[in-house]
Formats: structure tokens, C-alpha cells, sequence
């Protein structure tokens, strides 16, 4: 029995035994390693149980895993009792860790009991305490580069800071792997250099010159040494030095006549160095005030212009030339021009030209057009522009000038004052009150030619200058202004009584028109530049681009916004002349550009270009006359009779122009050597003017005269000039109505007038002289009759042989012979011979005759010969033979 009690007290005991509840840490902090499973806590894992060391109730038989407190998920970790009777535990994860995808973990642990006995009953559980794992990184990435090309462009001569930054990332984790802890340039000898941060400098000037591109490899490190997977590319491009302003201006342009039109900047652009601009404006300046009247016209007289622009004909010139026909033009000062019409030059005082009556007399009227080429002050003389306004003295006067209408007079004076032009009109001296039209145009003050062309239409008045028209201010003059005489009278360069107010400057072409106004095509054509600037085409005119031209074509403007089009616009600029033989010389050019910036303070101002275009000698026109002599051989008669003989009925002229090209020998095609050679081209061209001139003595008009049909003349509007000493034949016309005028020229002789010769001179020229062609020379011969002459055996026999020539025929291919009777004419100069062999022969008969006489005398006492024998005549002693042949004709 007492064996069965101490047994039951046993159990008891162990009943009794687990009091007591594990206790852990309240707090782990746990690292694994990525891409490993076991954690290392810290503290140590250790569950603890006062019921130690009874067996079951003192032993830790595992631990749970929880969700953390921030909701963790814990299924990823557990965690295994290593010893039961110690409470050792670990914590795993049941798969490896990535620190990528995350890189810390958070749960809570909780330790129990083996309980009462092996069957776990009555376990009792620890306190939950929170476990942190961290995930430690492993280098497992390599840098990668954001950008596999990097490209920069610096200026050239200048050290920088940064010229480009390279960027490297790392996808590891940690700080350690994941950070770039430097970069490399890979590229030897290049002047860069690359911090840790990954910019890179340069370490000396680049020169775009020695080299434009630099091109260079970098890599990366991270912090663990891993190199990056593929290195970058970077491109440094140097650029020259930025420089605001025009890039490709050429000073000297060249032009040869005849090329039409040719760009004047075909390179040019412009450079703002990136500088932001809204509104660009160029403005390019022709200078052509030194040739001729302000540009290249063409080099007829005004006259002829008129005619060839279809002006109106009846115009009356107040300023001819000096001429005995024309002499109130002969005390004024001319200056030399580049075209045929002469330039007058007036003082303000003595320098007037009181026009006749009678050229006064024949533009009377109310409508008439005015038309005048003025420059005021001269040639070196600005003129006053702060005239005080009112000083009537002050006023300069071009034209004055008091007409006849029936019964009445009226009367007008054109003058300067200032910058202002006016028309003073007083249509009816005695009556009416006088009227004053007023312009204020800067034309008349800026010492420049300008054609000025003024119809009056009265109470209509229109004012062209330079071809565009100006409107009046009509003024009603109520100044104390004195009656003009009642009489007609025309005045240039002041007013009558003592020429107070008299203009200073220089004139040229005035002319008056009575009639109707003239049409405005008219008046452009006659002021019309034949040279300029211009643009090439207005269909690539880019959108916002504007292009202006004045009248002169001297200026042009451009106005755009957008660099690429206006750079596209200059380039489009071009000089045209339209003259076959442009004036050489030099004529300078001005860019001025004026930009316009969000930022004024700092917009770029760009300095003013000057260069010049130079227009090249063209080449010079060959006019060449043929088809004339040099002899004409005609009748006397025919010269006598009403309309003479014409001198020159087979003229031919031709134009053509030489210029010279480069050919190879023909002889040696492989030649290396280049033959300059001269090539003519027949062209149509205009004359300008012909003379016809007898050489020797002048014509006498009582016996000779030169006839011209004047109506063919007046008809095609070419002037002559006929005179005893040359005929001149004025006006642009083409070659083609100078050859039929010349044709018709004839020579007349008054009855028993004619010579032995008489010679001609023929030349005509272009561009007012400026070529010349050849001179033909014409030698009249007159064949007289021989009718009525006595005429030897052998005489006769040689006028046969003069005018059926066998042998000879080449020393007269240049006559012009008719088909007279066989014996009734023979030329001119051997007649001469044949006439004093005539003369000749009758003395020598008439000696003979006294000479036979005397012997007959003597002999017919001495010898009885019969009478016949002494009637003989032995002329072996005299016989005479003449060639007219071997006469120089």
C-alpha cells in the first residue's frame, strides 16, 4: 500500500509542475542576407520558462509567427526551437529575400511550452514580441547610363565650368551598391576631364579650327567596383566664336553689261548668337547720284527720249543748246553730263535766259505741261533748309513767265523756298485773283537731280517728281504782289525787273507742252532708271517678310521677323541694268540693319556694311558702213536735174559686238594651251546720229546742195542740221531707218555747175559719241558729153578701149558706171588728158599747116613735084598716142 501511495505523490507533482509562462525579448532586430534565408537577431532568440528544468513544463517546444503591427505579412518567415531544454531558437524566411523588392520585414514571434507532458496539454505561450528584419543588399547590378549619347556645343576659346553632365544609375538597394562613386573617360589625350558627379570640362581653349568635333567614350563605377554594363558616347562640337552681325558680306560686287540682273549677297546671313529677336529691318543703299542724273539712263538727248517714251510731240525747248539760231542759252555755264543733254548751272543772279518772243508766243494758253531736270545748289552746295517762312526774297525762281490769252494775260512762276515748291498762277492779271499751289517734298532740298514734270490744267494742277505724283496745297496769295506787265514774256532763273530772287543750281531739259496733260506712263518712262536694285523673286518672299523699293530703285527695304526667311529674302536682292553698254564705274553700296528684341536694353546692335559694285567696260559695239564708192561715176545731167543723184542707194550698216573666247588649237587637241580668239554677233541696235561732210571745200549753195526728204524726217522724229559745211542727222532710231534715210540723201548741181569731182564723207555714231564707226569716203565723178569736141581716129579708139575694157577691168571694180552711148562719154579724169591732147593736137595741126605752106613755097621753084605729092603731110614726127588708162584716177 505504501508503494501505491508514493507513486500517486509522483504525479501529483508533475501535475503541479507548469506554472509558469516562456518569456522572450519584447523586441528583435533581425538582417539576412539577400539571397539567403537565415536571420541573425539580435538579441539572440532565447525563450526562457521558470519551470526549468522539470522536463515538459520547463522546455520550449516552438515558436509562431504573427503579423507584424504595421500588417506585415509574416508567412514569408518562421521560426524552429534549436534546443528544447536552452530555448534557442532561429528565425528563417522560407525563401530567399530580394532588397530590390523589399527591403525590410516586420512581425511579431511568440514562444510556448512542451506543456504538462508529451502531449503538449496545459501549454502556456509567451508574450508576442516584435521582430524587424532588415535585407541586406548584395552587388548583384552594374551601372547603367541614362543616355547611351551625349551631345554639347561650346564656343571655341573658352574655358567652362560644365559642358556637359553624363548620368549612370544602379538598381541595387543599399547605398553602397547602389550609388555611383566615380565616372572615367575611357578616350586618351583629350582635353577634358569628368568629376564623381559626372560633369565634364574642358581643361584648355577649344579651336574650332584644329578641330570642329571631339568625340570621347566614359564609364562608371558604383561603390561596390562594379563597371557599367556599356559605356556612353559623348560629342563636343566646337563652334567659332559668335560674332552679332552679317557673315558672308562681300565689299566688292562685279557687273558685266548685259547680264541682266545678278544677286548682290548670295551668301550673306545673319548671326544674333541665339540672341531672341521679333522684328529685323535691312535697308540697302544704291549710290548712283554721280552718274548722269542720279542712275543710268539711256544716253539720249531728252528729245529723243521723249519720243521713244511716246510723249506727246509740240514740246518747246526753253534751254537749247547754244546755236545762232538759239542764243539766249549762250552766256549761261554748262557743266559736262554723261548724256547728250546739256547741263546749265545758274548763280541766283546774273545767270538768266530771257526766252525770245516768239518761242514764247507759241506755248501761250492755260494748259500746258512743265517738265524740267533740277539739282539744287549745285554741285557742292548744300542749301539752306531754315529759311524763315514769309521772306519772299528768299524765294527762288525757275521759271517765270506772263502769256497772252486773246485779250487777256495770264500769268506763272515756278520757284523753291525751303523744301517747298510752289506754282504761283494768276490766270487773269487784271481781273482775277492770283492763286498759289504748294508742296513741301524733301526732293527739292537734298542737292540730288530730280525730274519734275508739272500739268497745269487750270484750276487742275499735277505735279509728277521722280515719277510720283504729289498733291498741292492750294493757297490763296492776298500779299501785296505787283501787276506784271502786259506783255509776253518768258524768263528761266528769275523773275523780270532786276532778277531779285533768282535760282541757284543747275537745270537741264526744261521744256513746255501746251496742251493737254501728259499721260503718267509717259512721265514714269521719262524719269525711269534703266539701272537699280530689285528683287529676284517675291514668290519665295517668306510669309511676314516685307520689301519696299523707291521710285529711283536706289533703296530697298526689308522688313521680316523670322531669321531663316529674311536671311533667304537678302540673299534675293539683286542690281539690274537694262543698258546693253551700262556706264562703268564704281557704285557704293550701304547695308544698314536695325533689330528689334523682347529684351531692348540688350539687343544687338549691328554696325552699318559699306562696300561698292563696280560695273565693268563693256564691250565695245563695231558699227560698220559698207556698200558705198569709193567712186560714183554718173552723168553730168543727172546731177543737174530736180532731184540729183543719190549717194548712197546700196548703204548697208551693220552693228555687232566682239568679245573674246578661248579655244584650242586645233592642230593638237591635247593641247594644253588656250587661243584667245575675237567673236563678232551681229545685234540690233539704235543709232544715235550720222553726218554727212564734203570733204575740201564747203558746198557752195549757189551751185550745190545736199537734199534730205524732210517729211521722212519729221515723220520717224529725227532733227537735221543742213548746212554748207555737213548735213547732221539727229535722234535715236534704229539702224534700219538710218539706212533708208541715208539712202535717200541726194546731191544736186545747178545747171553747167558740174566739176571733175567732188568728195563725201559718211559716219555715224551711238550713245551720244560714245561709238563711232567707220568713215567712208565717196568721190563724185561728173562724165561730161564729148559730142561736140573733135575727136582723132585714135582718140576715139582709145575712149572705145576705156569704156570696153579687157585688161584693166580691175582698176575700176570700185565705180559705179552707167551704160551711156559707146562714144559719147568718157570719165572725168581722162577727160582732162583727152581734152589738153586735143588742144594740143590743134596747135601741132595749125604749126603744120604754116610749115607745109613755107615748104610749098620754097620747093616750087627748086623741084617740080606734083601737087599732091606736096600736099602730104609727114606727121611720123608728131604722132602722139594717149592712154587714159595709165592716168591715175
Amino acid at each position: 500500500m505504501g508503494e501505491h501511495s508514493g507513486e500517486k505523490l509522483i504525479i501529483n507533482w508533475q501535475l503541479e509542475a507548469n506554472k509558469h509562462k516562456p518569456w522572450i525579448e519584447t523586441e528583435y532586430q533581425g538582417i539576412v542576407m539577400e539571397n539567403d534565408n537565415t536571420v541573425l537577431l539580435n538579441p539572440p532568440l532565447f525563450a526562457l520558462d521558470k519551470d526549468a528544468p522539470l522536463h515538459y513544463a520547463g522546455e520550449i517546444c516552438g515558436f509562431r509567427v504573427h503579423n507584424g503591427p504595421s500588417g506585415s505579412s509574416s508567412v514569408q518567415f518562421e521560426a524552429v526551437v534549436l534546443d528544447r531544454s536552452t530555448g534557442e531558437g532561429l528565425v528563417r524566411s522560407k525563401e530567399p529575400l530580394d532588397c530590390e523588392s523589399q527591403r525590410e520585414h516586420s512581425f511579431t514571434i511568440q514562444a510556448y511550452d512542451c506543456g504538462e507532458g508529451p502531449d503538449g496539454a496545459n501549454s502556456k505561450k509567451s508574450h508576442k514580441a516584435t521582430v524587424h528584419v532588415r535585407v541586406n543588399d548584395v552587388n548583384e547590378f552594374s551601372p547603367v547610363f541614362v543616355e547611351r549619347r551625349y551631345e554639347a556645343s561650346v564656343p571655341e576659346g573658352r574655358l567652362f565650368d560644365r559642358i556637359v553632365r553624363v548620368e549612370a544609375l544602379d538598381a541595387d538597394c543599399s547605398p553602397q551598391y547602389s550609388q555611383i562613386c566615380f565616372y572615367d573617360i575611357l578616350t586618351p589625350n583629350i582635353p577634358f576631364v569628368i568629376d564623381n558627379d559626372g560633369n565634364i570640362k574642358n581643361t584648355e581653349p577649344l579651336d574650332s579650327k584644329r578641330q570642329r568635333v571631339h568625340t570621347f567614350w566614359v564609364t562608371a563605377f558604383d561603390c561596390g567596383k562594379n563597371r557599367a554594363q556599356a559605356d556612353a558616347q559623348v560629342v563636343v562640337t566646337v563652334k567659332p566664336s559668335c560674332k552679332p552681325g552679317w557673315i558672308g558680306w562681300s565689299k566688292r560686287v562685279e557687273y558685266t553689261p548685259g547680264s541682266g540682273s545678278i544677286p548682290l549677297f548670295p551668301s550673306l546671313h545673319l548671326e544674333t548668337c541665339e540672341e531672341t529677336v521679333w522684328n529685323i529691318q535691312a535697308t540697302v543703299e544704291l549710290q548712283t547720284g554721280h552718274i548722269g542724273k542720279g542712275c543710268d539712263r539711256d544716253s539720249y538727248s531728252d528729245r529723243s527720249v521723249r519720243r521713244l517714251c511716246g510723249a506727246v510731240r509740240g514740246e518747246v525747248d526753253l534751254l537749247p543748246p547754244p546755236s545762232p539760231a538759239a542764243n539766249w542759252t549762250s552766256a549761261l555755264p554748262t557743266l559736262p553730263s554723261s548724256d547728250s543733254s546739256l547741263v546749265f548751272s545758274f548763280n541766283g543772279s546774273t545767270h538768266v535766259a530771257m526766252v525770245p518772243d516768239s518761242i514764247a508766243a507759241a506755248i501761250s494758253g492755260d494748259h500746258f505741261t512743265l517738265q524740267l531736270w533740277m539739282r539744287r545748289g549745285g554741285i557742292n552746295t548744300q542749301p539752306p533748309t531754315n529759311q524763315a517762312r514769309g521772306n519772299r526774297r528768299e524765294e527762288e525762281t525757275i521759271v517765270c513767265s506772263t502769256v497772252k490769252n486773246d485779250d487777256s494775260f495770264s500769268h506763272y512762276s515756278l520757284s523753291v523756298h525751303g523744301c517747298r515748291l510752289s506754282l504761283f498762277y494768276w490766270p487773269d492779271v487784271s481781273a482775277a485773283r492770283p492763286v498759289k499751289f504748294l508742296w513741301k517734298l524733301e526732293q527739292v532740298c537734298d542737292s540730288e537731280w530730280h525730274h519734275l514734270s508739272l500739268s497745269v490744267q487750270f484750276p487742275s494742277v499735277t505735279l509728277y517728281v521722280d515719277g510720283v505724283t504729289f498733291d498741292p496745297a492750294l493757297i490763296h496769295d492776298n500779299g501785296a504782289i505787283p501787276n506784271p506787265a502786259p506783255r509776253q514774256r518768258l524768263v528761266i532763273g528769275a523773275c523780270w525787273g532786276k532778277y531779285v530772287g533768282g535760282y541757284r543750281g543747275l537745270l537741264s531739259g526744261v521744256t513746255v507742252r501746251p496742251g493737254s496733260v501728259e499721260p503718267h506712263s509717259v512721265v514714269e518712262c521719262l524719269y525711269a532708271c534703266r539701272e537699280g536694285l530689285d528683287f529676284g523673286d517675291l514668290e519665295t518672299l517668306g510669309s511676314g517678310m516685307k520689301v519696299h523699293v523707291n521710285p529711283s530703285q536706289s533703296v530697298l527695304v526689308l522688313e521680316g521677323d523670322d531669321i531663316e526667311s529674311f536671311n533667304r529674302a537678302v540673299q534675293q536682292v539683286t542690281y539690274r541694268n537694262s543698258l546693253r553698254f551700262a556706264t562703268p564705274g564704281v557704285r557704293p553700296l550701304k547695308l544698314t540693319t536695325s533689330l528689334r528684341c523682347f529684351n531692348e536694353e540688350s539687343c544687338l546692335t549691328l554696325r552699318q556694311l559699306e562696300g561698292y559694285l563696280v560695273v565693268l567696260q563693256p564691250d565695245a559695239p563695231q558699227i560698220s558702213l559698207s556698200g558705198v564708192g569709193p567712186h560714183l561715176a554718173r552723168p553730168a545731167p543727172e546731177f543737174e536735174g530736180p532731184r540729183g543723184v543719190p549717194l548712197f542707194p546700196e548703204l548697208r550698216i551693220v552693228c555687232s559686238l566682239s568679245h573674246a573666247v578661248n579655244t584650242v588649237a586645233r592642230s593638237n587637241p591635247r593641247a594644253d594651251k588656250v587661243k584667245i580668239s575675237l567673236m563678232s554677233d551681229a545685234v540690233a541696235h539704235t543709232l544715235d546720229g550720222c553726218e554727212v561732210q564734203p570733204l575740201g571745200e564747203e558746198l557752195n549753195p549757189e551751185r550745190e546742195e545736199l537734199l534730205v526728204d524732210m517729211d521722212a524726217l519729221r515723220e520717224r522724229g529725227l532733227e537735221i542740221i543742213n548746212t554748207t559745211a555737213y548735213i547732221a542727222i539727229t535722234g535715236a532710231e534704229s539702224i534700219s531707218v538710218y539706212e533708208d534715210v541715208l539712202r535717200s540723201v541726194r546731191y544736186r548741181l545747178a545747171k553747167g555747175s558740174a566739176r571733175f569731182e567732188r568728195r563725201f564723207r559718211l559716219s555715224c555714231s551711238e550713245m551720244n559719241g560714245r561709238y563711232t564707226s567707220n568713215e567712208l569716203t565717196l568721190e563724185v565723178n561728173f562724165l561730161h558729153s564729148l559730142d561736140s569736141l573733135y575727136h582723132p581716129s585714135h582718140l576715139l579708139a582709145s575712149q572705145q578701149q576705156f569704156l570696153h575694157p579687157s585688161h584693166h577691168t580691175g582698176e575700176l571694180s570700185g565705180h559705179t558706171l552707167p551704160n551711156p552711148h559707146r562714144n559719147s562719154v568718157v570719165p572725168g579724169a581722162a577727160t582732162v588728158i583727152i581734152m589738153v591732147c586735143v588742144g594740143f593736137l590743134v596747135v601741132m595741126v595749125i604749126l603744120g599747116v604754116f610749115r607745109i605752106r613755107s615748104i610749098h613755097r620754097r620747093g616750087e621753084g627748086a623741084r617740080g613735084g606734083s601737087k599732091e605729092d606736096s600736099g602730104q603731110w609727114d606727121d611720123s614726127a608728131l604722132t602722139i598716142i594717149v592712154n587714159p588708162m595709165e592716168v591715175k584716177t
